[in-house]
C-alpha cells in the first residue's frame, strides 16, 4: 500500500457511478448536469455514489486500470467512502489523497478437480455449508501449521479488509500500510483457544478441507463465491494495484488507525 498527495491530479472527465438508490441516482444526475458525464472507460477518475458494496464493485469491475475511484456516500455505512457534498467536488478531487491497495488471488479446487480463481479485496474466506462445522488442514508455504481446524470457518484478510468481516469475527485491525495478512478462524471449537495468525503478505496459505462429503464448505472471495470446495490458495496479488481517493484528513490509512481506538 502508498499513499500519497496528488495535486495535478487530472479532473476534465468524471464518470459518475450509482449504486442504483433513488438518492444515488438524484446525486447522479445532478453533478452530471452540472460537471459532465464521461464513460468510465474514457474518464480520468470515477466517482462512486453510493456504499460500500458499490466500491468494492466499482473497484472490481476496474482492476487492473489503475483508475482513481473517489466514492460519495449515498448508502449506509459507508466506511470506504467520502462525506456527501456537491459543491467544490472539482477541488475536493484535485486534493484528495491516493492510497493503493492489493487485492487477494483465490485459487479453489471444486469438487469436479476444476480450478477456479477469484480476487477479493476485503476477504477470501472458507465457510461451512451444511449443520456440521467444518475440518480443515491449513498449510503456510507448503508447511502444515494446523493439522486440523474444527470451526465454522476461516478467513484471510487483507489490511483493507481487516476491519470488515474479519473485525466481527475478533481478528486484528492491521494497518493499511502493514505488508501483513490477517488468518482468522470463525468460531473455532478445535483447537478452542486458537485466535488466528498475522502472516507476511508474501505468504501463500493453503486449506486442505477435511471430510469434504460429510462436512462440505464454500469459499468466497468478496461476492464470488465456489461451492463445495476441496481446497483453496490464498495469495497477495502485488501485481495489481487499486487507487482509492479520500479527502485530506479522511484517508483509508487515518479511518483504519481510528478503528483501532474506537473513535
Amino acid at each position: 500500500m502508498s499513499s500519497d498527495r496528488a495535486p495535478t491530479r487530472r479532473v476534465d472527465r468524471i464518470a459518475f457511478l450509482s449504486s442504483g438508490t433513488p438518492e444515488a441516482d438524484a446525486a447522479v444526475a445532478r453533478l452530471a448536469a452540472r460537471h459532465g458525464a464521461y464513460e468510465p472507460e474514457q474518464a480520468d477518475l470515477i466517482v462512486a455514489l453510493g456504499g460500500d458494496g458499490l466500491m468494492l464493485q466499482t473497484l472490481h469491475r476496474f482492476m487492473g486500470s489503475s483508475k482513481p475511484v473517489y466514492g460519495m456516500n449515498r448508502g449506509s455505512v459507508g466506511f470506504l467512502m467520502n462525506e456527501y457534498a456537491e459543491e467544490g467536488l472539482i477541488e475536493r478531487l484535485r486534493a484528495a489523497q491516493s492510497s493503493t491497495i492489493h487485492p487477494l488471488i483465490m485459487r479453489a479446487v471444486g469438487a469436479d478437480g476444476a480450478t477456479s480463481e477469484s480476487r477479493a479485496i476485503n476477504e477470501a474466506s472458507l465457510l461451512r455449508s451444511s449443520y456440521q462445522a467444518a475440518k480443515m488442514r491449513i498449510s503456510v508455504n507448503g508447511a502444515v501449521r494446523l493439522a486440523e481446524l474444527v470451526a465454522d470457518g476461516v478467513l484471510v484478510a487483507t489490511p483493507a479488509g481487516s476491519t470488515a468481516y474479519n473485525l466481527s469475527v475478533n481478528g486484528p485491525i492491521l494497518p493499511l500500510g502493514a505488508p501483513l495478512m490477517a488468518l482468522t478462524p470463525i468460531s473455532a471449537f478445535r483447537p478452542r483457544r486458537w485466535r488466528g495468525a498475522l502472516l507476511p503478505d508474501t505468504a501463500i496459505v493453503s486449506i486442505d478441507i477435511l471430510e469434504p462429503e460429510k462436512r462440505p464448505v464454500n469459499a468466497v472471495a468478496d461476492h464470488t463465491e465456489i461451492r463445495n470446495v476441496r481446497r483453496v490458495d490464498v495469495s497477495m496479488d502485488h501485481e495489481t494495484g487499486l487507487v482509492l481517493l479520500h479527502d485530506p484528513g479522511h484517508s483509508l490509512d487515518e479511518r483504519i488507525l481510528r478503528e483501532q481506538f474506537g473513535s
